[in-house]
């Protein structure tokens, strides 16, 4: 059955729509080759994320407005808006350290960014330089045992089912402890900046690769427990 939840091809292919631009425009205001943007419209290909970046500063948006549908209507005080969080619908970042699955893209101006996290990095040497950003983050371990290093605080470990809240402009890493080959998050980060989305993204890295997760074994282990992702 076809998803209803927006693939990176799909919106640009809208934002291209709400410009009326032709592929081939769209081409040369972005910089990008116009095979290249045909191929990712119909879903056969991804963007690097320093082709993310290009578009999003050629076309003059935040990288956080790529990743969701537009929406010109006022937002009422209530606005009784719902997005079922499915790992087949996740836009996926790949680093050496993590795989992240940020969930319900469609969604516009999160005061909240769930994101799924699948841990690789063992040593704290591995993960590097401490990361920091905007706002405060919760993240709650579905599978394996973390070990959690912030800038303040001494190391501590977390088995599964035990979480951790902190601000996240602190420094921080997420590591699997020892004997432990790869841990499962849930991550909620918050923020008042409207462009958390794009700070968040701006961490990974330019040899990041955001795409549509299916058909991945991660589904697979994430789904049986209970489908409930920086460097």
């Amino acid at each position: 059955m076809t998803s209803q939840h927006p693939t990176i091809g799909g919106l640009l292919r809208s934002l291209r729509a709400r410009k009326g631009w032709t592929l081939k425009q769209m081409s040369q205001h972005s910089g990008i080759p116009l095979s290249t943007l045909s191929k990712v419209e119909h879903d056969r290909l991804t963007l690097t994320y320093d082709k993310l970046l290009q578009l999003s500063q050629r076309l003059n948006l935040r990288m956080s407005e790529l990743f969701a549908e537009q929406d010109d209507a006022t937002e009422p005080a209530v606005t009784a808006r719902r997005s079922i969080g499915r790992i087949e619908d996740a836009i996926r970042v790949n680093t050496p350290n993590y795989d992240y699955y940020y969930l319900c893209p469609e969604l516009r101006r999160k005061r909240m960014i769930p994101v799924l996290t699948r841990v690789r990095a063992k040593t704290i040497e591995e993960f590097g330089e401490l990361v920091r950003h905007s706002g405060e983050e919760y993240i709650h371990v579905l599978e394996g045992r973390m070990e959690v290093h912030t800038e303040f605080y001494d190391p501590i470990v977390l088995e599964a089912g035990q979480s951790v809240y902190i601000d996240s402009n602190m420094g921080h890493a997420y590591i699997a402890a020892e004997g432990c080959d790869e841990v499962l998050l849930l991550g909620v980060c918050s923020s008042s900046d409207e462009q958390l989305m794009e700070s968040l993204m701006t961490l990974h890295g330019e040899e990041t690769i955001a795409q549509r997760a299916q058909g991945e074994s991660a589904a697979t282990r994430t789904t049986t427990k209970g489908k409930k992702a920086s460097r």
